[in-house]
């Protein structure tokens, strides 16, 4: 990197820096300006926010490592997420907002009563705060690491491979400087100073992410999008172009067939790896009902109808529009260097190669900013539990506002910290992300039910979380129960976290009946599992639980639809853009006649 490349680096840092001073005095009024901007976000800023976060600096060599070794097919590890979040659309973003919570933790409380929901909550936030976080603040600052030295940035600081400061990895210890920047201004300003930064950030990290991917594809010795396709064919022994492992072609097909179709002999992902994606994975994660720092973004817009919004435009960036250019990016990279061992360096390889001095540094500092917006928005989130779940709620009850946003500032320095002693221990960007999602797999199913059906109760959430927790640990890196195959795992950590809460389940009481009907006058959920609660309180439910469930099914058609037709236009799948086509106007037509009819069935109800 040039002068000029560091210094529009430098210029991004210090104007991120500024922004979360100026806005500090807006988080500094309460705990929920600090961690909920006061419930005032607008959609967009809600929704780029929630985009932003999962737009990390590891993703485009996720995305690199996934299309380089199983092929496009094997991003359905995170493309089968796409299901649970429009069900978060139709579902669950009214709910949480209606809730009113600061934290996902905090409804464990609101929904469980006793002793048994105080447990839980404080599991809950030490586990998801300290533990999880912690991984997934190390996986980042990784992949921060493994991005520079891709770049070569080490090299030109003079710093030779292996060297070592008191002890220590020199190139992690700066990456955790830059932590220490984000930690500064996610500090001063929370959630508010998070959400500003964030929508900064994805415009930049987006523009960074298409510049590569349009550079990439122009080198003569790719040869456009028409080289593009061939050569990527040429130069894997897998089937690195289709979007899923099925295939109507004789000579490829294994196993049974439906009207021509089989799976395919030359497919990148198993068998069981591919349905457990999609029919156990989003539905068993533990983000099933939204959570975590989506649902922060959700309870911190101004109503029901901007949650809805948020959620929808999230979706749209996340699934349709960043896809494309990851993945034109990683195909790219096939086809230049094709011996490459590490597939994941292709992204910043192809930088250095290719992007002039003052673009590098703009794309760098996309990718900072991307790293950024995700580790800011962890260490907000993880602060909000050890603030609102822990010390509020178990320390010091009686806390002034401003003790919390002092507490809320302290627990960011302390959740930093503590991503910086993972990131010593991680090694590979995509065995960190299977961990993350192997030890939160299990009890989705639960928090999904407990919104609908009144007999969950805080027991059985609180096993299927631990179950879930240590069996997924234990099957991803003890070497006597270590199960190889990440979809063969997915499905053995639910059907054992599944055995383990529903006997606990019933081995238990259900709550009484005034928690319920204090929770069902709360949030007002729809379906027959609060049957009893709607004859005892004589309060209508505010939902249409089977209109909503059509309603998801018929958005999670239209999405794929318009994200497979995009894909099939630039690769040149004609028949699957087609067929795209045809989908989207026909899933989009019904998902209109649904919304009318909410329409007037609210009428009527008025």
């Amino acid at each position: 990197m040039h002068l000029i490349d560091w210094l529009i680096v430098l210029a991004y840092m210090v104007a991120s820096l500024v922004l979360g001073v100026v806005i500090s005095k807006r988080a500094s009024k309460s705990m929920e300006d600090f961690f909920v901007s006061g419930r005032s976000l607008n959609w967009w800023l809600a929704g780029a926010s929630m985009a932003a976060t999962t737009f990390s600096i590891d993703t485009p060599l996720y995305i690199a490592g996934l299309v380089g070794t199983r092929g496009i097919v094997g991003n359905w590890e995170w493309w089968s997420f796409a299901i649970g979040h429009v069900a978060m659309i139709y579902l669950f973003a009214r709910l949480w907002r209606r809730s009113e919570v600061v934290t996902d933790a905090q409804l464990n409380e609101m929904r469980y009563g006793g002793r048994p929901a105080a447990i839980l909550r404080l599991t809950k936030a030490f586990l998801f705060a300290v533990l999880i976080n912690m991984v997934a603040i190390g996986y980042a600052m990784l992949a921060a690491v493994k991005v520079m030295d891709g770049l070569g940035i080490w090299a030109s600081l003079g710093l030779e491979e292996g060297a070592q400061v008191a002890g220590m990895d020199p190139k992690l210890l700066s990456v955790i400087a830059i932590s220490v920047v984000v930690l500064i201004y996610a500090g001063f300003s929370g959630l508010w100073g998070v959400v500003i930064t964030d929508f900064f950030q994805f415009i930049l990290a987006m523009l960074g992410a298409i510049i590569v991917a349009i550079i990439a594809v122009a080198d003569p010795r790719v040869g456009g999008l028409d080289g593009l396709v061939v050569k990527a064919q040429e130069l894997t022994e897998f089937d690195v172009l289709s979007f899923i492992p099925i295939t109507r072609n004789p000579a490829q097909q294994t196993g049974p067939s439906f009207l021509g179709f089989a799976w395919s002999t030359i497919a990148g992902i198993s068998a069981t790896t591919f349905f457990a994606y999609i029919f156990v994975q989003w539905w068993a994660f533990r983000r099933s009902d939204g959570g975590g720092e989506f649902i922060q973004r959700l309870i911190s817009v101004k109503d029901e109808r901007e949650a809805e919004r948020a959620a929808w435009f999230f979706n749209v960036f996340n699934y349709v529009v960043r896809t494309w250019p990851w993945i034109l990016v990683a195909l790219a990279a096939v086809v230049l260097y094709p011996d490459l061992e590490d597939k994941e360096l292709g992204y910043p390889i192809m930088m250095i190669e290719f992007l002039p001095v003052g673009l590098l540094g703009l794309v760098v500092a996309s990718l900072l900013a991307a790293f950024m917006s995700t580790v800011s928005t962890l260490i907000n989130w993880g602060a909000s539990y050890l603030t609102n779940d822990l010390y509020l709620r178990f320390v010091n009850p009686e806390a002034s506002e401003k003790q919390l946003v002092l507490v809320g500032r302290i627990a960011s320095v302390l959740i930093t910290a503590l991503g910086a002693i993972a990131a010593f221990y991680a090694t590979s960007i995509g065995k960190v992300f299977q961990l993350v999602i192997a030890i939160g797999t299990g009890p989705g199913i639960v928090l999904i039910l407990r919104w609908f059906w009144w007999r969950i109760n805080a027991w059985a959430e609180l096993s299927a979380m631990l179950a879930g927790f240590f069996v997924g640990l234990f099957t991803s890196i003890i070497p006597l129960v270590q199960i190889a195959d990440f979809g063969v795992r997915l499905m053995v950590i639910t059907a054992i976290t599944s055995a383990v809460w529903i006997t606990v389940l019933f081995l238990t009481p259900p709550e009484s009946d005034e928690v319920l009907d204090r929770f069902y006058a709360k949030v007002r959920p729809g379906g027959p599992g609060w049957r009893r609660q709607r004859e005892r309180t004589g309060i209508q439910a505010s939902q249409d639980l089977g209109l909503d469930l059509k309603r998801i099914l018929a958005a999670v058609l239209l999405l794929y639809a318009f994200m497979f037709g995009v894909g099939g236009a630039l690769l040149q799948q004609w028949g699957w853009m087609v067929a795209m086509i045809v989908l989207a106007i026909a899933s989009g037509a019904w998902l209109f006649v649904l919304r009318r009819r909410g329409y007037v069935d609210q009428a009527a109800n008025a």
